[in-house]
């Protein structure tokens, strides 16, 4: 697959016959190199690394240099998708200088554009990057990083007022420069009026088939996480259960002595066998404090 970039990426409308984008989150070298060969158009390295790798309750708990370290480590890889660095709660609310700075350390970490969180009141923030020459994918309806704002992860826009404020922000930030934008928890006519409304991909989440493309997290995809599903999720396998069934295994072979068998092992040629041999069983005879 030939590198996917930002241009590729905005031209992506599935409306002019385009094929639907794919996005799944990952945080190392060998998450990213699957999602390249299996021919994934984007990569995000996602604040979503809190609950599926970092053991948090929610997003809140990741700072810059948390996605810049697993930012560094998907770009080792050198996978042809493109990087999404995600911007962190508190990373671009603070100030628009101070936004340009963490965007930076994310592109310096490899990504090769940043999303960020919310709708017209962020287009201070989105402008200023983009005026940096940072690309920036938005991302509007249910936002994990305002869980307390919304009073929990609760689907955005089903009343009337609430889709119309959802579609104006969506023509703001493709106003403001966005190449893209995430739409997630979002009932399916909104976001098909959305995908409708603005000239760039819409990235559904739990939002609908009617989007420029999908992403879900790589945890829930191949069965790793399964504390929590959401309804929007499908896993494509079961992962959790295979490798405790292996780790178990693992561990019945090492206690009952069936692992390493010969094969597994290294071995002395047979002359240095032999030598070894000679010294017998105690090794050799070394005199002490020479």
């Amino acid at each position: 697959m030939a590198k996917v970039t930002v241009p590729k990426i905005s031209a992506r409308k599935t409306r002019d016959g385009a094929d639907a984008l794919v996005m799944i989150t990952a945080y190392d070298a060998p998450g990213a190199r699957a999602a390249s060969d299996a021919g994934i158009d984007m990569i995000l390295v996602g604040d979503s690394v809190a609950m599926v790798v970092l053991g948090y309750d929610d997003t809140l708990q990741v700072t810059v240099d948390d996605i810049a370290h697993h930012t560094r480590a998907v770009a080792r890889a050198k996978p042809d998708c493109l990087i999404v660095g995600d911007l962190p709660w508190m990373s671009y609310h603070v100030s628009v200088e101070e936004t340009v700075r963490n965007a930076a350390e994310l592109i310096r970490a490899g990504a090769q554009c940043v999303k960020l969180e919310g709708g017209r009141k962020r287009l201070p923030m989105i402008e200023a990057l983009i005026d940096a020459e940072m690309p920036v994918m938005g991302h509007i309806g249910l936002t994990p990083q305002s869980v307390h704002a919304m009073g929990g992860f609760k689907v955005q826009g089903r009343q009337a007022e609430a889709a119309m404020e959802l579609i104006e922000d969506a023509k703001a930030l493709q106003h403001a420069g966005c190449f893209a934008i995430v739409l997630e928890g979002i009932p399916v006519k909104v976001a098909e009026a959305i995908t409708e409304a603005i000239d760039i991909p819409t990235i559904g989440i739990g939002a609908g088939p009617h989007c420029d493309g999908q992403v879900l997290v790589y945890h829930d995809v191949l069965g790793i996480e399964d504390r929590f599903i959401p309804k929007f999720v499908r896993r494509y396998a079961d992962m959790k259960t295979a490798t405790i069934d292996a780790l178990s295994s693992y561990a019945d072979d090492v206690r009952s002595g069936a692992f390493p068998n010969d094969d597994e092992s290294y071995h002395l040629a047979d002359d240095q066998a032999e030598a070894f041999g000679l010294y017998g069983s105690a090794g050799p005879d070394i005199e002490q404090g020479s």
